[in-house]
């Protein structure tokens, strides 16, 4: 019996100590928002160097979507909903979402 209950505590600490999901913070290319604001954005919002920010831009220009950031799920959330009411804010479509890693 004595097994049973330790190997319950090694499970049990095992779960615990699972990191939580991270999310990866994305942006999606539309035709109308200007590409200075997505470098704008990625600047004030996600903390990268123009020469970061640039360069995020131009592979969502290109391909479409671009990777912001990986976070837990509040912070992503967050970035999604400030990115988001900051672009409707300044009349961009811009759409930002986020996908678990």
């Amino acid at each position: 019996m004595a097994k049973t209950h330790e190997s319950t505590v090694v499970d049990s600490t095992a779960t615990r100590q699972k990191p939580p999901p991270l999310y990866k913070v994305l942006l999606l290319n539309d035709d109308y928002t200007p590409m200075e604001f997505v470098v704008v954005v990625l600047q004030q919002f996600f903390s990268k160097s123009r020469e970061q920010a640039t360069q995020i831009m131009l592979k969502v220009h290109n391909e479409g979507i671009g990777l912001c950031g990986i976070y837990p799920h509040g912070i992503a959330e967050t970035k999604v909903n400030q990115v988001t009411a900051f672009a409707r804010e300044h009349q961009h479509p811009l759409q930002c979402i986020m996908e678990q890693e």
